[in-house]
């Protein structure tokens, strides 16, 4: 009666994995032939991995990214993409988050962008490095709803706190005046204190104009550019998008 109690003790203490583990034990004959270290450390160990387990979970689930699935060893190095493997392959490591180093990526559309900035974020996410994934004009809808509702600050929070954010669609369109002093705030809030991967169809040097000019672009692309790693997906009238190599046309 007392090892059953002790099995409920460990379900109350919320270790059920551990209380069920428990259990197996005491039903189990062959775990009496273990020492009690082992038998200990097994259910120990069980109660690890299905934390870690539900942690990763709930980190994947919170990021909303476009492309779960995502994953840096499926990505295509094909000849016309000019993807720079080395760079890449330094950048999985997730040193760059600890840096606070950003990445931005280019490309024309159906380039592959997002499934690349997805990749990064899942590896970061299997890291337990806390990821949120949101296009920019998703985010400055929400802000500008929270702005009038009075929910701005919990709403803006975590764009400025995560560790990972993954802003897709870059300056797709250009900007008004609030909204380039909404993502000054939040670039200011990040600046050397956590990362950034942007997905741009333009060229960096485009940036300013999508802004609007004058001195809050500047602002704002001056703290993104000169801490960022830069990845190029090249393409030109003759290259092949992602887009076209993965649709239904290229089944047939």
């Amino acid at each position: 009666m007392l090892d059953y109690n002790t099995a409920g003790k460990l379900k109350q203490m919320k270790m059920s994995v551990m209380s069920s583990a428990f259990r197996d034990q005491l039903d189990g004959g062959a775990f009496k032939e273990m020492s009690f270290e082992e038998r200990v450390g097994l259910m120990v160990d069980a109660e690890y991995t299905s934390r870690r387990n539900n942690r990763l979970k709930r980190l994947m689930r919170q990021a909303g990214f476009s492309e779960p699935e995502a994953c840096l060893e499926d990505i295509e190095y094909h000849p016309d993409r000019e993807l720079d493997k080395t760079l890449i392959t330094r950048l999985s490591t997730c040193n760059y988050i600890e840096e606070r180093h950003n990445i931005i990526i280019m490309g024309a559309t159906g380039g592959g962008k997002t499934y690349i900035a997805n990749a990064f974020g899942v590896t970061a996410a299997r890291n337990f490095i806390p990821v949120k994934y949101v296009r920019l004009p998703e985010m400055l809808g929400e802000l500008a709803i929270a702005r009038l509702d009075g929910t701005y600050r919990k709403a803006v929070k975590p764009y400025k706190t995560v560790k990972l954010l993954i802003i897709d669609e870059w300056l797709l369109s250009q900007v008004q005046d609030a909204d380039a002093k909404e993502l000054l705030e939040i670039t200011e809030a990040r600046y050397k204190r956590a990362s950034t991967i942007y997905c741009s169809q333009y060229d960096i040097g485009g940036w300013h104009t999508q802004l609007g000019g004058g001195p809050i672009a500047d602002a704002i692309c001056d703290r993104i550019v000169h801490s960022s790693h830069k990845i190029v997906i090249a393409s030109d009238e003759d290259s092949i998008s992602m887009r076209q190599r993965k649709g239904l046309s290229a089944e047939a």
